[in-house]
């Protein structure tokens, strides 16, 4: 149930949201919206507490609070990207080995990396169950798990599945994995071959095509839209152009771009891979982190003929270190299997466990409450430092769940010089290019905003603007 600071701050927002306050009008005083709500003047802090930490509001001394930002002064949106000629040949360039070769350096501030902060994390409750999972596991856990994964932990992720709208599987229809990205790997080394052709997003997270490049698979990249995902049109007529073999699309939240499909294009794009009969690996991995009321679906519980292969893990959302994940291969089950006994013989058997009985107690969704509360904070407060930092003509996402945010900057900017200048000022991000095969999203770049809002994070966004503002 919500509590009531809450609903008192989720109308206020909303009339900021529709100018019905503008930025610079007063709040009422927290004495006069008490009486007028019949509500404890505590409770009206809590709302005004609430959307300070967002930055709606501010508080200024002996005079109370006003409204700061409205999400109306926000940047415009990227353009949608445009379609390519021909599918590519896979080559990692050097830059995106520069770009995650700055990973580590702690004295660095990584606006690059797209995962949630220790802080963020249930760190104590995660080792209660691992001593748990010790302790109930036969020798401690120091032997293998079964090749398909813990039982318990695949009916747990199964009684998640339920709860989010996938009624029709079970625990044996679930593959665990050691992450999402091995989820991956297994998935498409199930579905295609050496010289076939792949659909992916453009622009694409680099790591998948890194994978792509392992496999020794061609990539078509699909235009997309930074609002509702691929352009379902342009691949129905490119799936038999182009002879693709697998698609491969983050259908909720993609990272870069923070695009969420709309329901019935899901439903529109099972429809188009059971036309063809080929393939779709869904990687799921950020539907957790939503900000609205509801989980966005998947394409997977649209899924009648085993041809949608949901990957996802606890890496995004609990415990990366974990290396945690699962997928339900639809018809491939078998040759996943059999992939999997081959590549690993199976996952680690304590990391599994500790999963297990950390969902089965119920903190799994109470943390993800906590998290997505928290996200959607940053993010908003995130939008406004670049609204406020960049450049006038700067585009931005308004991402509705996930990690990061999509930038894209005047056409004379190069984004991996600016890349190199804030990298001198112990800055990065991700530069756009490296979202690509093609030489294209150069004036682009994309921004994480899982950091907490800090001094030093304001100081960051505020030195990468400043950049911005001398390469123009």
């Amino acid at each position: 149930m919500e509590h009531l600071y809450m609903q008192v701050a989720e109308r206020i927002q909303a009339m900021i949201e529709k100018e019905v306050m503008k930025t610079g009008d007063k709040l009422p005083s927290v004495r006069s919206l008490s009486k007028e709500h019949g509500i404890s003047m505590s409770t009206v802090f809590q709302a005004y507490y609430h959307l300070e930490s967002k930055g709606f509001i501010e508080p200024r001394p002996k005079s109370g609070y006003y409204v700061r930002f409205s999400p109306r002064r926000l940047p415009e949106m990227p353009k949608p990207c445009r379609p390519v000629k021909k599918a590519s040949e896979v080559n990692v360039s050097d830059m995106i080995t520069e770009v995650f070769n700055h990973l580590s350096p702690d004295d660095v501030l990584r606006f690059n990396v797209a995962v949630p902060p220790e802080v963020l994390l249930p760190a104590a409750k995660l080792s209660k169950s691992l001593i748990q999972a010790m302790r109930s596991l036969p020798a401690g856990g120091v032997n293998y798990e079964s090749l398909q994964g813990n039982h318990l932990l695949r009916r747990q992720i199964a009684r998640m599945n339920m709860h989010w709208g996938v009624t029709t599987f079970t625990e044996d229809d679930i593959v665990t994995t050691t992450g999402c990205m091995d989820a991956l790997t297994l998935c498409l080394s199930a579905t295609t071959q050496p010289g076939d052709v792949i659909a992916l997003e453009s622009p694409a997270y680099s790591g998948t095509f890194q994978l792509a490049e392992s496999l020794g698979l061609k990539v078509l990249e699909v235009p997309t839209n930074p609002v509702t995902g691929v352009d379902l049109e342009y691949l129905d007529k490119a799936i038999p152009k182009f002879k693709i073999k697998a698609c491969v699309f983050v259908t909720n939240f993609s990272n870069p771009l923070g695009a969420c499909m709309p329901d019935k294009h899901k439903r529109e794009l099972v429809k188009l891979v059971n036309k063809y009969d080929i393939p779709l690996i869904e990687d799921d991995i950020y539907a957790d982190l939503y900000f609205g009321k509801t989980r966005p679906s998947s394409c997977k519980q649209y899924d009648r003929h085993g041809n949608v292969l949901l990957c996802n893990s606890f890496s995004k959302s609990l415990a990366p270190g974990y290396r945690v994940g699962w997928t339900m291969p639809g018809k491939y089950k078998d040759k996943v299997l059999r992939l999997k006994l081959n590549h690993t013989v199976s996952s680690a058997t304590l990391p599994q466990a500790a999963i297990a009985h950390f969902l089965e107690n119920g903190r799994y969704e109470h943390h993800l409450r906590n998290l997505r509360k928290m996200l959607h904070t940053q993010c908003l407060r995130y939008q406004q430092a670049i609204a406020d930092y960049f450049p006038e003509d700067t585009c931005v996402t308004r991402p509705q769940g996930g990690y990061v945010l999509w930038l894209e900057l005047n056409k004379s900017i190069n984004t991996f010089e600016l890349y190199d200048l804030a990298m001198k000022k112990k800055v990065s991000f991700a530069p756009g290019r490296i979202f690509s095969l093609q030489d294209r999203y150069t004036n682009c770049l994309r921004i994480s905003h899982s950091n907490p809002w800090s001094k030093q994070v304001d100081d960051g966004l505020k030195t990468i603007g400043k950049l911005a503002h001398q390469l123009l």
